[in-house]
């Protein structure tokens, strides 16, 4: 085919495809796209600065350790984060509708002014692709449906990262238009069309619908209402169940009766079997387990402070702690205890939930829960704790 001959084909193409003005919806307009375009911003930047939290606070050796007060830190941010999440996906749905008869909008003829097109529509599609992944990813995270092979955590932060500096952009490229959508709203509808505000109101609600029957299963109160959540709050001492032992592989091992901990500092070595780890003085702290899915619970445990055990060894206080489980694959074999949280009063080598036996899912014969940690760093069936410097 001629050059000729295709670049009249191409225009026929072009002239064939739909224009902007073909779209007559009058709930389309920009001011529903500026107000449904300013809460999506609102709930991703939730969404990325939660993320940056949870995702320091899963590091092994942050520069900067965390804070462990308050206690219930993490259960809040990674609750924002998921509920901010869910709440984008109806209103990047309903900002895509608002905006798609752009999507057929002509090149300008100047050239300078086609560069400068281009470059948006550039800009568009990387913030639009990136902010997609990272709702269907954290969706698929929150059931525990991983069907992909690369770490969802490392690419749910790159891409983060990716998106939100798409977003800068295009904020920075679109402000005069939002800000006169703000300002300076056109007219309602002629009667009998639907309105901007019906369409508003229909979006808030499906936001509002989406967090409380997906994402508030951790909201006392509330999770009865949370009928699609992938944790019902329900399980042995009111704490759900994410890996039982059979899954990690571990039910025989934690079940054996001359199961012993060690402890380790440099040469030091101790054994403690469970009725060794009874026999030390107990202490009790009320802490929540709050996970990366977005769920939570909060429980009474009971056991031994992982400071006393420093101790025994004749570690420094304040030194850092590797925690090792009888589970030997998987991102929750092993943890790391920074010194301030190894520390702290209520980081528990925890023996008992709610006054009874820790059942062999939540980690008999004992595990990590100490405060403002996510739920995959609270190590279940702990089998040696190293003390380091």
């Amino acid at each position: 085919m001629s050059s000729t001959r295709f670049t009249d084909a191409l225009t026929r193409l072009v002239d064939a495809l739909p224009e902007p003005d073909d779209f007559p919806s009058t709930a389309r307009n920009r001011e529903l796209t500026a107000r449904v375009g300013t809460w999506l911003g609102a709930c991703f930047l939730l969404a990325f600065l939660t993320g940056v939290w949870s995702h320091l606070a899963q590091l092994p050796d942050p520069v900067l350790p965390l804070p462990t007060r308050p206690v219930w830190l993490y259960r809040v941010t990674q609750g924002v984060h998921v509920a901010a999440g869910t709440a984008a996906v109806p209103l990047l749905l309903v900002k895509l509708w608002s905006v798609f008869p752009q999507l057929f909008r002509r090149p300008p003829a100047v050239r300078r002014a086609q560069v400068l097109d281009a470059a948006e529509r550039l800009s568009v599609l990387v913030l639009v692709s990136s902010a997609s992944f990272q709702l269907v990813s954290g969706l698929a995270n929150s059931a525990q449906w991983y069907p992909w092979s690369f770490s969802f955590r490392a690419t749910h932060f790159a891409i983060g990262w990716v998106a939100m500096g798409a977003l800068l952009v295009h904020v920075a490229v679109k402000l005069p238009v939002i800000r006169t959508a703000w300002l300076e709203p056109q007219g309602q509808p002629a009667q009998g069309t639907v309105s901007r505000r019906t369409v508003l109101g229909v979006t808030w609600a499906a936001a509002a619908v989406a967090v409380v029957t997906t994402a508030a299963s951790g909201v006392p109160g509330v999770r009865r209402l949370s009928v699609l959540a992938t944790r019902t709050g329900t399980g042995p001492g009111g704490i759900p169940v994410n890996k039982t032992a059979a899954a990690a592989g571990v039910a025989r091992a934690a079940a054996d009766p001359a199961f012993a901990l060690v402890v380790a500092w440099g040469d030091t070595e101790r054994r403690l079997s469970r009725a060794d780890l009874e026999a030390m003085p107990q202490t009790t702290a009320t802490l929540p387990i709050a996970c990366v899915e977005g769920w939570s619970a909060s429980g009474v445990w009971g056991g031994v402070r992982v400071a006393d055990l420093v101790d025994l060894v004749g570690a420094p206080t304040g030194s850092a702690v590797l925690v090792e489980s009888l589970q030997r694959v998987g991102a929750s074999s092993r943890s790391r205890l920074p010194g301030n949280v190894a520390a702290d009063r209520e980081a528990i080598l925890a023996l008992t939930l709610a006054g009874e036996p820790l059942s062999l899912d939540h980690g008999y014969p004992c595990r990590v829960i100490a405060p403002n940690r996510p739920g995959a760093l609270q190590t279940k069936w702990v089998s040696r704790l190293e003390v380091r410097p």
